[in-house]
């Protein structure tokens, strides 16, 4: 059967029996105003977003010892009081050694993002140099910042954990102090100009060597001017209680330095130099006033040694070497030696002399021969070294020289490496020298002796009486009444004779008595001398227990 094609109806074309659709134009679509809440919505929450980031500024680092007083969201970043950030975020370092807080700063704080800004927690402090951050106690701990000048970038900061003394917007200089001890210093440690405070010590550290300490001071602006090249530095911490030789001294700088210590400055009145000495300039710093104060020596100082057959209880390194009434040096060390030749021991007691303080010049002194010739000429005018008592309170004793015309000739070395000096006894050892003599010569009295020479006078008297009293009776009627009285007179006088030097009398008791007496008294007055030696300040406090 032949295919047949079926006709398709045209889809213009309505299908047979219905009408014809009629076509119509659609309407234009109108927004709904439900929809305008979250477009406004959106507008403003992309225009704060737009601005928070737009005022957001960098974000920082900063590591602590410990998160004491940090807390996210609420420890505020402030310099000078004006909040300038706010810390995000505190996590635990990944060693455990330290925190890391992330703080993120505004945008007008983008100057702090620099390599010598310095973070520090604010929060309650007690040091000895005052109380800080009391304000805490109420606002909570903040961040404390110092601005730097730097001109390099940096994102990672190491915090302090003490807040620094003075701050990059300080006006002033800073200067180099070397010292061999710290004393009672310490960060914050007030610097005084004529008793007024001018400055602080910001730093201190022990040198390398282990002997030496360099200290960093600030002085204020526009007291930096009076630090000049001829300025000396000193101690002036706590209460400066000398007692020496030369006596009780007390000295201190004001009430501060007794509780926190201090330094001080000052140039002598005397002193030409009138231009400011350059920042980082460094000075050395002296244990007080009277030691930065001493003139530079014009000539090096000279050692000798001085050999003491005594003892040098009471003498101390640093104790004066005195000439007539001069300080002219110092002891510098002590030491004991045997003399095996005399097998004694003798103390060397080693002095630091200045020549020029007592008159001597570069000239003098410059060719060893000249040196020893004046050395040889003063020895031979009586020049000795003696020990004194300095002060009878702590019994410390000091070196004078003076010159001794009826000293013996003195054999010394001169030419040692240290020349030798020649020495006399103390005044003191000299006293005890004789009391002991006197001891010595009262022990060696035959006391025993003189009794048995007084019992035999006596009894030789005794006979002589009785024969006088047979003759007397013999003579009875011969001799007449004037003889008789003077023969009783007589022999009263010899019975008390008699009865004077019998052993068992008065007198002979209370010459026995006395002759104890004085031997005690001897014995008394050695122990008294060297009792005096060992604690002369018994003189004045007594004897304790």
């Amino acid at each position: 059967m032949p295919d047949t094609e079926i006709p398709t109806p045209s889809p213009s074309a309505p299908p047979p029996g219905l009408p014809r659709p009629e076509h119509r134009r659609r309407a234009r679509w109108l927004p709904s105003l439900v929809w305008l809440i979250p477009i406004v919505a959106a507008v403003v929450g992309i225009s704060l977003l737009v601005h928070t980031l737009a005022s957001r500024g960098p974000e920082i680092t900063v590591t602590f010892r410990s998160a004491e007083g940090l807390t996210p969201g609420k420890t505020a970043v402030r310099y000078k009081d004006v909040d300038i950030g706010l810390v995000k975020s505190v996590r635990l370092a990944p060693d455990r050694s330290h925190v890391v807080a992330m703080i993120e700063l505004t945008k007008d704080a983008e100057s702090f993002a620099v390599a010598d800004s310095r973070f520090w927690v604010v929060r309650p402090r007690f040091a000895a140099s005052g109380v800080s951050g009391l304000e805490t106690l109420l606002s909570g701990a903040y961040i404390g910042v110092d601005a730097g000048k730097s001109a390099e970038r940096r994102r990672d900061f190491k915090g302090l954990e003490v807040p620094p003394v003075v701050t990059t917007d300080s006006s002033g200089k800073q200067f180099v102090l070397r010292a061999s001890d710290l004393g009672s210093l310490d960060i914050g440690s007030p610097v005084y100009y004529r008793r007024v405070q001018v400055g602080q010590v910001v730093a201190y550290q022990l040198d390398p060597n282990g002997r030496d300490i360099t200290l960093r001071v600030f002085v204020n602006k526009p007291y930096d001017k009076l630090v000049t090249a001829d300025t000396r530095f000193w101690h002036a911490s706590g209460v400066d209680l000398k007692l020496d030789a030369g006596g009780l001294k007390l000295s201190t700088q004001s009430l501060v330095t007794v509780l926190l210590g201090g330094v001080a400055f000052q140039a002598p009145d005397n002193s030409p130099t009138t231009d400011a000495a350059a920042e980082n300039t460094q000075f050395l710093l002296a244990s007080d006033q009277s030691d930065a104060m001493k003139e530079p020596e014009e000539l090096a100082p000279t050692l000798a040694v001085l050999n003491f057959d005594q003892s040098v209880r009471g003498l101390s390194p640093g104790a004066p070497l005195d000439f007539r009434g001069v300080v002219v040096g110092q002891v510098r060390s002590i030491g004991i030696e045997y003399q095996r030749d005399k097998k004694a021991f003798r103390m060397p007691v080693v002095v630091e002399f200045y020549p020029s303080r007592m008159g001597f010049r570069q000239r003098d002194v410059q060719d060893q021969n000249q040196r020893r010739a004046i050395l040889e000429g003063l020895l031979k005018r009586g020049m000795r070294a003696q020990l004194r008592t300095g002060n009878l309170l702590t019994g410390q004793l000091y070196v004078a020289l003076d010159f001794f015309p009826k000293a013996p000739p003195a054999t010394v070395n001169l030419d040692a490496p240290i020349p030798e000096l020649a020495t006399t006894p103390g005044t003191f050892d000299q006293l005890q020298a004789q009391v002991g003599d006197i001891v010595n010569r009262i022990d060696k009295v035959p006391f025993d002796k003189i009794g048995e020479d007084l019992r035999t006078a006596v009894a030789s008297t005794n006979a002589m009486l009785a024969s006088a009293d047979k003759l007397v009776q013999q003579l009875h009627g011969d001799v007449a009444p004037q003889v008789l009285a003077a023969l009783q007179d007589a022999r009263k006088t010899l019975n008390s004779a008699n009865g004077t030097l019998a052993s068992d009398a008065p007198l002979q008791q209370d010459t026995r008595r006395m002759l104890q007496e004085l031997t005690r008294t001897a014995t008394s007055l050695r122990t008294l001398t060297d009792y005096l030696e060992r604690h002369p300040e018994a003189l004045l406090r007594g004897k304790t227990e």
